[in-house]
């Protein structure tokens, strides 16, 4: 009688949910923290590329180093990707040659940008 009333204690045991082991934690995906964005004005040495592009548009920077009049110089990507959030008038950007546009980019890439544009001339492709 007493197995029986063991066995019977262990079956109940089994189904009760406060006798049962906790389930394990849930663990939650790691994200990696977004990297803030800032707004970056970079002056595009073809003004009629700039005018082609809007708001939104994703576009890849490059930096050529050498002269306007097409001496042979390095090129590089200096930011690829980036989104254009901004493309003021014309008639807002004429110093200096080229056009202004504001990409939204991270704040070394801005550190970046920043730089080329003082060594290089800066084009732009869409993506």
């Amino acid at each position: 009688m007493t197995a029986a009333a063991l066995a019977a204690a262990g079956a109940a045991g089994a189904s009760d949910p406060a006798a049962q082991p906790p389930p394990p934690p849930v663990r939650k995906a790691h994200r990696p923290a977004p990297v803030p964005l800032v707004s970056a004005p970079v002056r595009i040495a073809d003004a009629a590329t700039v005018r082609l592009l809007r708001p939104g548009d994703r576009v890849d920077v490059i930096a050529a180093a050498g002269s306007p009049t097409g001496d042979s110089g390095e090129a590089r990507v200096v930011a690829s990707g980036v989104r254009v959030a901004e493309v003021p008038q014309l008639s807002e950007t004429r110093s200096g040659g080229g056009a202004l546009v504001v990409l939204s980019v991270p704040r070394s890439t801005a550190a970046a940008l920043a730089g080329a544009g003082m060594t290089s001339q800066l084009a732009v492709t869409l993506c």
